[in-house]
Order: structure tokens, then C-alpha cells, then sequence
């Protein structure tokens, strides 16, 4: 970097820094300015604006303070006390948002669950958040009855809209009968910002979800903070294609709008083929995603719509660095946010600059007030190392290890603070104790990080996915992205396998192909051999019909893990790459039992 590009950078981490923690900490100056009171507040400055649109309703400022007031009023009717529970499990809509924020406004937690769940992990969130009441959508009354023989039998079950069977009530009728004018002083439950507001649960990649806490502290931080990201403006309109139940667009992208009195336009799922054309027809100026969105709007054909928006720049996570600027320049996009995060942790890191690649940035004269480190990590034993002192080592510039947060719970330090989740043992074991020095307690991420002598940080891969084969590590990430950028594969799920009496893990790859007519196994094997050292090459392939993926587009991982290369676990092909041979075979029981019986050399 030239010395006019530096203090470009500079500048814009000083500038977008400042403006981001001001913008916080404010919120801890005002400590009876809850969720409730901004909502109120935003609605009388702005009455007439649009705040959230979508293919149900829509909603100006005033009309969704109405709306709220009457689903705050029918919690209060319920008998519901301060901290007691009611879970969502409504599609994407502008609905959603009015229904949490009337949960919340009555001084109640909002469990935002995943609407892509049934049966039994169904009723464990609402299990772990201890819902008294569930809100489901008619669309979604199967899924409820598929988990209601897990339910608590105290749980009382609501739908939202035409309900053609069951005993269920409708909330939607029993709304149009409240009114929705401003809440009483009596209505009013005494609230702070320490108090609970919602329940986000974390995506159950490898395991059963948790329920992460967010207080009215941390969900008025994460709105102001975005909002001051990306600079918003109250004739700013975000596209949301991202599930509302997940914090990026549930809460940092909607929040960034209700933060100035914007407006939201909400998507019931993301199409590929409708993303742009909604952005031009909407005429939005902000969009959210994820990375593996990214990725699917870059394979998609070209479109006079991928430059006839009006954005003024995106935000998300997980834009991968071979993408970046392909994405960038094809879309037109001069600003490009990217951000790391964890629901329920105290890291917050942005790339205010738009550098392909980097998740964010903590410059050297930062470092005091931004408490983000990188300690040494064993992938192996999948811990952080302790020195001989007891204590763990910073890891040096280009070094991967994983990434912690400093817990401080000082109102002036508004970033160092971990709500942890509903379950004490499950936050417990996110803190590690005596880390640079007795007594201190930082936040552990789970995720590999390396970070460059500027202070811009990388993200390497989630720890459990990185493996050690050969004695060195595999990124899955970096895998990943060598599979997919081969012609006719769609997604690359990358993971590591144990083989009898093998030392490590080998690397396997689950693939879904765009074409599968076109897919040719030995093109591919000379991709990587073109592409990955030796010890990254995956030595097991399996072609699956399509990703299992969650609803923000991570992939799910245990179950194939289970399986591994065993042919009667699964019907979907499996293939070895046979060095002896040069090429990939076909796994049969009589491979798979050579496999297992040191029959190749690996």
C-alpha cells in the first residue's frame, strides 16, 4: 500500500471508528432509553415515512407503532411479566418485525426461531428459551405439529393467519380487537437496557442450536453501530433477503434503518434471479448478505439489472477475498462493508476501506480501546496453547490462532461486554480465564484468524473445520474455494474424515454440481493437483443432489462427518483418490474394507 492509499485507510478507520463508537456509547449515557422508548421516538420524528415493506404489508413509522402497541397489549393480557418468554416462527415479512417489537415493548423476550425447523429441534429452542407462548404462522402450522408432542404442555400455541384445521387461535384476529394507541403509563413495565429483549439462536452447524441473549443495551448497539457503518440517512432503503429470525438481517440490517427512520424492504427468501430486479424496482440504496449469497448472484447470467441500481454500497460477512472484487466491479459497487461478528460475543471488526479479503481492521493507535487479540491454537487438540507460565501467547503478524474478546463490564467500554446465552453452562464455556494475565476473562470466538502488520484481519476457517493431515493444517475454506471455482461444481462442503490405524484427518469434500453431464472427475483432480499442495487435496469425494445448508447458507457438517466414506451410510456416490492409480475410483465395500485395512497408501 502507497503512502497516499495509507492514509486513505487511516482515515477512513479514524473517521468510520469514531462516528461507530459514539454512535454506542450513547447508548449508555441514556440507560432508560430502551428498545421501547427509540421505537417511540423514531415513530413521532418520522410518522410518515416507510419503515418496512413487504409482499404482505407494508408499515409507515406510525403504523408500526400502532401495530406493536397492539401486540404489546395482547402480551400484557396474557399475564406475561417482565423476562417471560413468547417465540416467533413467521416467515419473512414486514409482520415479523411489528410482532417482535411488541414483545418486546411489553417488556417480554422474543425467541427468534429459525422457520426452516420441525419436530424435535423445533421444540428444543422453544425448550431452552422457555416460551410460554409460540406465534407460528398458518404456513407453518405442520412444522408445529411435528414437534407439538415434544412441546411442554403448558406451551400455549398461537397462528398468525387463515387456519383451515386444528384448535389453534388466530393472533391476527385477536389483534384487530386491541388498540393500538400509545401504551398507558400502567401499561408501561419499568425497563433498563441491561434487561433481556430477544433470543437469537446460533445456526446448530455442529449441533443443536443455543440461544444467544441480546439485551435492549445490545440490540440498541448493534442498530447504532450499523447504522454508523454505513453512514445511513432516513431516505436510505435496505434490501433484505436474509432470514429476520438471524442477527445480520433481523437485526443489524433492519436495525440500521429504524436507527434514522429508513426503510426495510423485506424479501420472503433470497432468489437470484429476483435479487436485482427487486433492488431497481424498489430503488434501494443498501443490501445485506452473506458471502455465499455473493456467490450466487456472481454465477448467475448477466443482467442490465447488475448496473441499473441506485446503491450507495452493501454490508455482510463472509465476501471470501477471490470474489471481492470480481463482485465489486461487476455490481458496481463502490462501497463494500464487510464485518465479523458473533450473535452472542463482544468481537466486532469492520472493513471500513472496502479491502478484498479482510474482515475488518484495528489499527495500531486502536488497539487500547478495541480489545481484539489472537492467541496461539493447537488444531489438533482444538485449544488455545497455555505457556509454561499458565498463560497464553499473542499470536505475531501472519500467524493463524483464534480470535478472542476482552470481557469488560464498564458502561465506557460498550464493546466488551458478553450477554452469553440462555443456558449458564453453554456461556461458560464461550470464557477463557487467566489469559494474559490472572484474573482477566476474554470471549472465545471459535473461529481462526491471522491478522497482517496493518492490522486488518482474515478470516481462516471455524475451529473443529480446520483439521491437520500429513502434520499440517487444512483450511476447508481455502479447499472450498479452490472445488468451486471448477467449472460445474455449485458448493463444495469440505470437512475432515478419520481412517483406521491413519494418523489426523483426511480431507473429503461433499460436491453439488450446476452440471453434472459436464463434471469430469479427472479434470477435477488436475485442478487440484494445479490449485492445492498435496495435504489439501481431498481424498474423498461425495456428490449429494444438493447442499444441506441452513437458512443463512452454512453448511451442515455432522452428519457427513458420521458417514464419512462408508458406502452403506449413504447411496450418494463416494470416490478415493487413488494415488497408485492417478485417479479417482469409486468406493465399493471392497475399497471401503481395503481402506480400513491399510490396503493404499495415503
Amino acid at each position: 500500500m502507497d503512502i497516499v492509499g495509507r492514509l486513505k485507510s487511516e482515515w477512513a478507520y479514524l473517521v468510520g471508528l469514531r462516528r461507530a463508537l459514539q454512535q454506542t456509547s450513547s447508548v449508555e449515557k441514556t440507560p432508560h432509553i430502551t428498545m421501547r422508548e427509540m421505537a417511540e421516538m423514531v415513530a413521532a420524528v418520522h410518522p410518515h415515512r416507510i419503515a418496512l415493506v413487504s409482499q404482505q404489508e407494508s408499515y409507515t413509522y406510525a403504523e408500526l407503532d400502532y401495530r406493536s402497541n397492539q401486540y404489546a397489549r395482547w402480551v400484557l393480557a396474557q399475564g406475561l411479566k417482565k423476562g417471560d418468554c413468547v417465540a416467533l416462527f413467521m416467515l419473512n415479512r414486514a409482520e415479523y418485525v411489528a410482532a417482535w417489537l411488541g414483545i418486546v415493548k411489553a417488556g417480554c423476550v422474543a425467541a427468534l426461531l429459525n422457520n426452516s425447523l420441525n419436530g424435535r429441534s423445533l421444540a428444543h429452542c422453544v425448550r431452552i428459551a422457555s416460551a410460554q407462548f409460540l406465534i407460528a404462522d398458518a404456513s407453518l402450522m405442520a412444522a408445529v405439529d411435528s414437534a407439538r408432542d415434544f412441546f411442554d404442555v403448558r406451551l400455549k400455541v398461537l397462528t398468525y393467519g387463515d387456519k383451515r384445521r386444528g384448535h389453534d387461535p388466530r393472533l391476527d384476529l385477536a389483534l384487530a380487537e386491541i388498540s393500538g394507541e400509545p401504551l398507558s403509563t400502567a401499561e408501561r413495565v419499568p425497563l433498563t437496557i441491561a434487561d433481556r429483549a430477544i433470543f437469537v439462536y446460533t445456526s446448530g452447524t455442529t449441533g443443536l442450536p443455543k440461544a444467544a441473549n441480546i439485551s435492549h443495551s445490545r440490540l440498541l448497539r448493534i442498530m447504532a453501530g450499523f447504522a454508523a457503518a454505513i453512514a445511513s440517512k432516513p431516505d436510505d432503503r435496505m434490501y433484505v433477503a436474509l432470514p429476520l429470525y438471524h442477527a445480520t438481517g433481523g437485526i443489524c440490517a433492519v436495525g440500521s434503518m429504524l436507527w434514522v427512520g429508513g426503510c426495510s424492504v423485506i424479501a420472503e427468501k433470497f432468489s437470484a434471479r429476483q435479487f436485482w430486479s427487486d433492488i431497481v424496482t424498489q430503488k434501494c440504496t443498501f443490501f445485506v448478505y452473506v458471502g455465499e449469497m455473493c456467490r450466487y448472484l456472481l454465477a448467475a447470467p448477466p443482467s442490465l439489472n447488475d448496473a441499473a441500481h441506485h446503491l450507495r454500497g452493501c454490508f455482510g460477512n463472509g465476501l471470501r477475498g477471490d470474489i471481492f472484487e470480481e463482485f465489486r466491479d461487476r455490481f458496481h459497487l463502490t462501497v463494500i462493508r464487510e464485518f465479523y461478528a458473533a450473535t452472542e460475543g463482544n468481537i466486532s471488526l469492520l472493513n471500513f476501506d472496502s479491502k478484498p479479503g479482510a474482515v475488518g481492521r484495528i489499527p495500531a493507535w486502536a488497539r487500547s480501546r478495541l480489545r481484539v487479540r489472537i492467541i496461539e491454537f493447537d488444531v489438533e487438540t482444538e485449544q488455545p496453547v497455555r505457556g509454561a507460565d499458565g498463560l497464553f501467547r499473542e499470536c505475531a503478524n501472519g500467524e493463524t490462532g483464534e480470535v478472542i474478546g476482552e470481557i469488560v463490564n464498564d458502561p465506557k467500554v460498550p464493546t466488551g461486554s458478553f450477554d452469553g446465552y440462555a443456558d449458564k453452562a453453554a456461556t461458560e464455556q464461550k470464557i477463557l480465564r487467566d489469559v494474559f494475565k490472572k484474573g482477566d476473562a476474554w470471549f472465545r470466538s471459535g473461529d481462526l484468524m491471522k491478522r497482517d502488520a496493518l492490522g486488518y484481519f482474515y478470516f481462516i476457517d471455524r475451529i473443529g473445520d480446520t483439521f491437520r493431515w500429513k502434520g499440517q493444517n487444512v483450511s476447508t475454506g481455502e479447499v472450498s474455494a479452490v472445488l468451486t471455482s471448477f467449472p460445474s461444481v455449485e458448493d463444495a462442503n469440505v470437512y475432515g474424515v478419520t481412517i483406521p490405524h491413519v494418523d489426523g484427518r483426511a480431507g473429503m469434500a461433499a460436491l453439488s454440481l450446476s452440471d453434472p453431464a459436464k463434471f469430469n472427475l479427472a479434470d477435477l483432480r488436475q485442478h487440484l493437483v494445479d490449485n492445492l499442495p498435496d495435504y489439501a487435496r481431498p481424498l474423498f469425494l461425495r456428490i449429494q443432489d444438493h447442499m444441506d445448508l441452513t437458512g443463512t447458507f452454512k453448511q451442515r457438517k455432522v452428519d457427513l462427518v458420521e458417514q464419512g466414506f462408508d458406502p452403506a451410510k449413504t447411496s450418494e456416490p463416494l470416490w478415493f483418490n487413488d494415488s497408485g492409480r492417478g485417479e479417482f475410483v469409486r468406493i465399493d465395500a471392497d475399497v471401503f474394507e481395503k481402506l480400513c485395512n491399510n490396503g493404499f497408501r495415503f
